[in-house]
């Protein structure tokens, strides 16, 4: 596997180094595998902190991540590594327990719900799983930096009630209108999510589950969703683009013949400029948008 030549590369790179000490420019280093959770920790950390995300790039599917050398030695050199865990990034507590550096913390967002490989990963579509998380590196950063606890405490609380607050009362607005209404998705990025919006979504499990796997799901699930759509049992269908698949992109087309409004989803943030309330933000809306158009509501 190619993350044994990354280890390989990185025992040299990083002989002697530690998490002790600061990073050039001063504060903590903070590296977190995915920028969705990079995103909330540099909001969180503000001027204390360096943070830096490895999978940026919303162009390409992360569970299909290659990572490279520096991305190891960032890993390695980091007094805060946030990873996701449950099997997304795999590479990544790979990389980390091949370089056990003494004084580091690594926040695996998985183990903090104790979740195991084969649940859903995707746990910053789920709201509550957002605060959770939030507070948790909010606690890492106090542990690593308690002379600014008060600065940190004020940046959770910004946070939550200030940068979110566009993102919760979307979520808000959407359960509040279309609750109920029934829905069907490519995969279960978007299942942790729809429970918070009211939203029924009917697709069969398994097929989300595949999809997001890479595995291929049950003819019986694929006829089940080509029914749902021919049929117009959903009002709204939802992919990520990450994962457009030949037979997904079957299906967005078959949504459409039948005048379902198709809206896309991202793993990461896209732009990866945006931060991460934006980029909900701007998803909700579409979503929103779709079901006025799908309902007629």
């Amino acid at each position: 596997m190619r993350y044994v030549a990354v280890v390989v590369a990185l025992a040299v790179l990083v002989a002697g180094c530690s998490p002790g000490g600061v990073s050039a420019g001063g504060g903590l280093r903070v590296v977190a595998a995915e920028n969705f959770w990079g995103s909330i920790a540099a909001q969180l950390a503000g001027a204390k902190a360096h943070v830096q995300s490895i999978v940026v790039n919303p162009a390409q599917d992360p569970h299909s991540y290659e990572p490279t050398s520096a991305d190891a030695v960032r890993l390695a050199t980091a007094q805060l590594a946030i990873v996701n865990g449950v099997g997304y990034d795999p590479w990544a507590p790979k990389l980390l327990a091949a370089n056990p550096t003494p004084g580091r913390v690594v926040l695996n967002v998985g183990d903090l719900f104790h979740l195991r490989e084969g649940d859903n990963p995707h746990r910053w579509y789920d709201p509550t799983n957002v605060s959770v998380v939030a507070y948790s590196i909010t606690e890492e950063l106090i542990k690593l930096d308690p002379k600014d606890t008060a600065y940190f405490h004020r940046r959770l609380v910004h946070f939550d009630t200030v940068d979110l607050r566009r993102y919760h009362a979307l979520i808000t607005a959407i359960r509040a209108r279309y609750g109920g209404v029934r829905i069907g998705a490519s995969e279960s990025i978007f299942a942790l999510q729809a429970p918070s919006l009211g939203l029924k979504l009917i697709t069969p499990s398994g097929f989300m589950k595949a999809t997001s796997e890479g595995t291929e799901p049950t003819a019986q699930d694929i006829a089940t969703i080509e029914h749902q759509l021919s049929s117009r049992q959903i009002r709204v269908w939802i992919y990520n683009s990450q994962n457009a698949t030949p037979q997904i992109q079957r299906l967005n087309a078959l949504a459409r013949a039948h005048g379902i409004p198709v809206r896309t989803i991202t793993e990461t943030l896209s732009p990866a400029s945006d931060s991460f309330e934006q980029w909900q933000a701007a998803q909700l809306e579409g979503i929103e948008r779709a079901l006025h158009k799908g309902t007629g509501t």
